[in-house]
């Protein structure tokens, strides 16, 4: 077996069969996504996933043969060292906590700087978070880590909002996300969730608002109807324009345009720069990112109140 699978393997196992939940980082060259969706009910989805460039014939053997061995060897290891991490952690907390679902696939992916392995692992983790307020974390008792070119995504149900998180994560955007190389002290990242109350008094005070303007409209245009006019379509065309969605074409365009620019600056380049170079929209630069984000190709690192976009590798070398 190729080190870099063999490695992964290792990496599971640091990570399932202490007592510490560990993150730990697969080879420098894989980047590693560890994601946790917490339910109401206090249950997590967990999904760790792996991606691995295969840049060589070799890599594509190791890669198939790790495949074709998931189901019987690795999937087996990888369930057994989760229930007993999820029994430390109940016996630690002392709350009943089980691990139920566990799956695991392993599939090619190409993306614009090369071909990728990716191993993905989830399971189910029941009594994840404390109930009522959804506390998160006293399942790690001794802390965690996050190892080099992984990141960590907590996500938390629709209607609950953050009350309060320890550390500051570097990146809130579709749940919370934190950036290795990192160690987080015991019991951490701490994360306490509140319901999301309906506004009712500030929705109420909107809407006797707008009609008090809409009511003084109806009187200032029964009086003066010679000063009420309508702006020309036409001044409303440009903004339109700028706002109009990219073609598949035109969003290639640009996310190659990102990456040029990435390159020429060293690998790194605040977002709010590529904005101003590249003369488009806000909205538009940030969905690029967010689409060469997804594909593994660039981090956002958070630099105060600015994004640092940083290249994940050389796009030269197939890495």
């Amino acid at each position: 077996m190729k080190p870099a699978i063999c490695s992964l393997v290792i990496a599971l196992t640091l990570i399932l069969c202490l007592p510490v939940v560990v993150l730990a980082a697969p080879p420098p060259s894989s980047l590693t996504t560890y994601t946790i969706t917490v339910h109401e009910d206090g249950s997590a989805l967990w999904q760790l996933e792996y991606r691995t460039p295969l840049s060589t014939d070799d890599d594509v053997r190791a890669f198939n043969n790790y495949t074709r061995d998931l189901p019987a060897v690795y999937l087996p290891q990888v369930r057994d060292l989760m229930e007993r991490s999820v029994s430390q952690a109940s016996a630690a907390t002392a709350r009943p906590m089980t691990v139920s679902n566990v799956e695991g696939t392993a599939v090619v992916q190409t993306s614009p700087t090369g071909n990728y392995g990716i191993v993905t692992y989830t399971f189910t983790w029941s009594g994840f978070a404390e109930p009522g307020s959804l506390a998160i974390g006293d399942a790690f008792a001794g802390g965690l880590y996050l190892g080099k070119d992984s990141t960590l995504i907590l996500r938390y149900p629709a209607g609950w909002s953050v009350t309060s998180a320890t550390p500051v994560p570097d990146l809130q955007q579709d749940g919370l996300v934190w950036y290795g190389l990192r160690s987080f002290n015991t019991g951490e990242p701490r994360v306490v969730l509140g319901r999301s109350g309906f506004p009712v008094i500030p929705v109420i005070a909107g809407m006797l608002l707008i009609l008090a303007i809409l009511a003084g409209f109806v009187v200032l245009r029964r009086r003066r109807p010679e000063t009420v006019t309508t702006a020309p379509v036409a001044e409303a065309e440009p903004e339109a324009a700028a706002s109009a969605p990219l073609s598949p074409a035109e969003e290639a365009g640009l996310e190659e345009r990102i990456l040029h620019l990435l390159e020429n600056g060293g690998g790194e380049q605040y977002q709010a720069d590529m904005v101003r170079i590249l003369g488009l929209p806000k909205s538009t630069v940030s969905s690029a990112l967010n689409n060469l984000h997804q594909k593994g190709v660039i981090v956002k690192v958070r630099k105060g109140r600015e994004n640092l976009i940083r290249l994940v590798r050389d796009r030269d070398s197939g890495l």
